[in-house]
């Protein structure tokens, strides 16, 4: 059998401006993942560790590292804590890259359920390395990644909750994710740098969107008066004017729109919005 991977490659051109993966039916009769690079591809298993390894007999290193903190508490409840050292740091480390690299490819094939899967357990990877590792680098090395990873996770949550037209749990699940971001600015004293955050602006213009286009309407008795009709017609030009907003990226004017949908929507005869 030849080991040239050329056969594997041909007419699948590598371009460096987008990510090109795809699903293939392995020798063994199971779904794999390929990822297509400039030298090559990554290919990975759909389920357990990415690329088919089970250390100690575990799933992965972190169930592994898990199993041993919970008997070494389970023995010593009074005794020293359990800590992950510097090799057990770069095993989880080198791990989680490939996590990152399925769960990435699951967003591009659209497989969003199983980008959620992957996101969330990477998210689990730098709460352990937080509780463990005994030093303090390492636990800055995993948990820098953190706002990346909650964005990643809150889109691939809500992208098919919008999908089905399920608008109130998709901006649950935003409002989430960008709870969780806010959470990691606060413990590492980032939070004036709040909208310089390039993973938290996104979350919060794909929710004003979401609310522009979708916040519940007033639907009109039969019997409306005229005072309600002007309301309901005031609520309708206040969302063109706010979706606009948010097309051109007018947001602090998107924020004074969005609040005042949501003031005559709660109490429709409580007064016109002034423009």
């Amino acid at each position: 059998m030849s080991q040239d991977i050329f056969h594997i490659l041909e007419g699948w051109e590598f371009s460096p401006d987008q990510i090109a993966v795809r699903s293939i039916r392995g020798d063994d009769g199971r779904e794999k993942i390929q990822m297509r690079l400039d030298l090559g591809l990554l290919q990975m298993e759909v389920d357990g560790r990415p690329d088919g390894q089970r250390p100690q007999g575990c799933e992965s290193w972190l169930d592994h590292y898990r199993q041993l903190q919970r008997g070494q508490d389970a023995r010593n409840p009074d005794g020293p804590p359990f800590v992950l050292d510097g090799e057990a740091c770069e095993r989880l480390l080198r791990e989680g890259i490939q996590y990152y690299h399925r769960y990435l490819s699951f967003w591009h094939l659209k497989r969003y359920e199983l980008c959620a899967r992957d996101t969330t357990r990477n998210l689990r990877l730098f709460q352990f390395v937080r509780d463990y590792a005994d030093d303090e680098r390492q636990r800055r090395r995993f948990d820098q990644w953190r706002p990346y990873v909650t964005m990643m996770h809150t889109r691939a949550v809500a992208t098919p909750l919008v999908e089905l037209g399920q608008y109130e749990a998709a901006l649950g699940a935003i409002d989430a994710g960008i709870r969780g971001i806010r959470r990691f600015l606060e413990e590492y004293n980032q939070s004036e740098r709040a909208d310089q955050c390039p993973e938290l602006a996104p979350l919060e213009r794909w929710r004003d969107q979401i609310a522009a286009r979708h916040l519940p309407r007033i639907e009109a008795e039969p019997a409306a008066d005229e005072a309600e009709v002007a309301v309901m017609d005031n609520i309708e030009r206040l969302r063109l004017r706010l979706a606009e907003a948010i097309s051109e990226e007018r947001f602090e004017e998107a924020a004074t729109l969005r609040d005042e949908i949501r003031r005559l929507a709660e109490n429709p005869l409580s007064g016109e919005s002034e423009g």
